[in-house]
């Protein structure tokens, strides 16, 4: 089934990076403050990844690396507007460990983690109309989770028909995740291409049901 709440790309993004992909999950969750068994599963692989990966790594796994060139290609600082999945990566290299929000929160950014992806995470009812992806604009309004105002000139972001929601580095106070949240949408930006999305995906979605009680779960893709 497809996502109710339609996606566009805009040229602006496409132009300078063509072999861009999408993945949306559009479902209904129950969330939690905290999950033990997810906070299980996150340890874990903390333990794994610490052992693994050292700072300088961390820049050349290709969902990030590819995420950083378009940064570059729009005329942004990758190094002073990290993308998330990076930013997750180095805060567990400098054992700062994450941040234990909610449920749906935490395995987002378990996700986040494992594979690298930079992934929106909205309360679908908060959304108002359809999405686009363009870039953002000099001076436009955008509110940051925890950071306050952010300049996203030169980002790539999702716009609904009131602003941005969502770019590669924050997601917008307006559409935020929430304990009361019952509609979800994710969007996994593949800025790699296609290759190792629809395994992100799978990973989600087998997350979602198993930590949040996900059902009537959508999908969409913007290109195959």
């Amino acid at each position: 089934m497809s996502v109710e709440i339609k996606i566009s790309i805009s040229e602006d993004v496409l132009n300078v990076c063509p072999e861009f992909c999408m993945a949306a999950i559009e479902c209904k969750v129950k969330n939690s403050t905290y999950s033990r068994g997810l906070w299980e599963e996150i340890n874990s692989l903390i333990s794994h990844f610490t052992k693994s990966y050292k700072m300088e790594d961390i820049k050349k796994r290709p969902t990030i690396e590819a995420t950083r060139m378009i940064y570059k290609k729009l005329g942004k600082d990758p190094n002073r507007y990290r993308p998330s999945g990076e930013a997750l990566c180095r805060r567990l290299l400098k054992g700062q460990g994450l941040y234990q929000i909610d449920t749906i929160v935490d395995l987002i950014n378990l996700v986040s983690l494992k594979t690298g992806y930079s992934i929106g995470g909205f309360d679908a009812d908060k959304i108002e109309g359809n999405l686009a992806l363009g870039v953002g604009k000099p001076n436009e309004p955008f509110e940051a989770i925890g950071r306050g105002t952010m300049n996203i000139e030169g980002l790539p972001v999702y716009r609904d028909s009131i602003g941005g929601i969502g770019n590669p580095s924050s997601d917008e106070e307006r559409t935020k995740i929430t304990a009361k949240t019952t509609h979800l949408l994710i969007l996994i930006n593949g800025y790699s291409g296609m290759e190792g999305l629809s395994e992100a995906v799978e990973y989600t979605t087998n997350l979602l049901k198993k930590y949040a009680e996900a059902y009537e779960i959508k999908y969409y893709y913007s290109a195959k």
